[in-house]
């Protein structure tokens, strides 16, 4: 059975922008929305969906694996 693990996506979303040298700048222009939002969602441990798929495609990283922990 798979278990659902809590994670701060916000968090995960900043770490992954550093991980591939991003700007917020970058990230509000592809979204599109203005770079405060950005921080907005870097400090939320919860995302909307649609804006966490948008973000996932932007990025070329599927975030929403980091759900569920197989075991």
């Amino acid at each position: 059975m798979h278990e659902i693990r809590e994670i701060h996506i916000g968090k995960l979303i900043q770490a992954k922008m550093k991980e591939q040298g991003r700007t917020n700048v970058w990230l509000a222009r592809q979204i599109p929305c203005s770079p405060n939002h950005i921080y907005k969602i870097y400090n939320s441990p919860s995302i909307n969906t649609e804006m966490l798929i948008r973000i996932s495609k932007i990025l070329d990283y599927n975030f929403f694996e980091n759900f569920i922990e197989k075991g």
